[in-house]
């Protein structure tokens, strides 16, 4: 079973300093039929004029992932953790019981990029936490944030895994699937084929009992995120 969101699919907002694409119901925009996947809530694509940026506000229990994909984040929240994020690093803030923080484009010149994804824990009112890291750009499929955090990877308060796949032009590749689980892939950059469909840049894919999955790049270099969730 699969369910493709194309990328004219989405919602979406716009109010002078940030431009943004809504997968699933956010905000203003909400479609009953995409309030989310299994425990994946939110995948906003957004663009930040220089300078903007999100102010100070809260959330609970919610696993809140950014991942960078052109300029830099200033992060600054409530447990004191004041960073930058500049392109191609991952940030997993765990809100937990409560925590409250910014975002905003590091830069007075260039725009920023980012996706922000947010995803349900399994755990109610625990510690807030932060992590951040870059995984490089390997070309397969990299492990980023896992439950136990093995390997080095982020760890989230659920049983999901989020892992970047990065493939050269017309490059072939078997991704592990489960039957038991559902699987979401987001394509970033570049053309790919899995299950006779054919993906373009913003376009989502929903999966369900699967037993195999293999994609294919088309002619040019494919950047993906592929999320394993709870069936």
């Amino acid at each position: 079973m699969f369910e493709i969101i194309r990328a004219n699919e989405r919602g979406a907002a716009h109010f002078g300093w940030l431009k943004s694409k809504h997968t699933f119901s956010f905000g203003n925009y909400y479609n009953p039929e995409q309030m989310g996947f299994s425990a994946l809530r939110v995948i906003n694509d957004d663009e930040v004029a220089p300078g903007a940026g999100f102010q100070t506000h809260s959330h609970q229990n919610m696993e809140i992932i950014s991942y960078v994909l052109s300029g830099t984040i200033a992060h600054k929240d409530s447990a004191g953790n004041e960073k930058t994020l500049p392109a191609g690093e991952f940030q997993l803030m765990s809100a937990g019981r409560g925590i409250s923080h910014s975002e905003f484009n590091a830069s007075h010149s260039d725009k920023l990029k980012f996706l922000q994804i947010w995803i349900q824990p399994n755990q109610q009112n625990g510690e807030p936490g932060y992590q951040q890291k870059d995984f490089g750009d390997a070309v397969g499929l990299t492990r980023v944030i896992t439950p136990d955090g093995r390997d080095g990877t982020l760890q989230i308060k659920q049983n999901a895994s989020l892992s970047q796949l990065i493939l050269l032009p017309e490059q072939l590749l078997a991704l592990p699937v489960q039957p038991g689980k559902a699987y979401y892939l987001h394509l970033i950059n570049g053309e790919l084929q899995l299950l006779k469909q054919t993906l373009l840049p913003g376009d989502g894919i929903k999966m369900l009992q699967l037993t195999e999955l293999a994609v294919k790049a088309g002619s040019d270099q494919v950047r993906a995120l592929f999320f394993e969730l709870p069936a």
